[in-house]
């Protein structure tokens, strides 16, 4: 399984392969949902709340991103379509 930085990081896939934004990784990384969706990274945020498959991390997202972005977005299918963030079956990271 992807860890969660690599999971929150991924920029896309080739093949079995998660691409990985490697900067933002070492920056980004260790910080919390909220603290991402507080400093505007809304994918990552989004994408840590969908890691954790905790209804609360997700509620405390989008409470954050619809108050920031003025929506109304409720659902992790409809985040999943905004931000195109789904779990995938991962055999290797490549990090840039």
């Amino acid at each position: 399984m992807i860890s969660r930085e690599d999971f929150i990081f991924t920029i896309g896939y080739d093949g079995g392969t998660a691409i990985v934004d490697g900067k933002a990784k070492k920056q980004y990384g260790k910080i919390g949902t909220v603290a991402l969706a507080e400093l505007g990274l809304f994918r990552s945020a989004f994408a840590s709340a969908v890691y954790s498959g905790s209804p609360e991390e997700l509620k405390a997202f989008a409470s954050i991103f619809n108050t920031k972005a003025g929506t109304s977005y409720s659902t992790q299918e409809e985040f999943q379509r905004l931000f195109g963030v789904k779990q995938e079956a991962i055999k290797r990271v490549l990090a840039l």
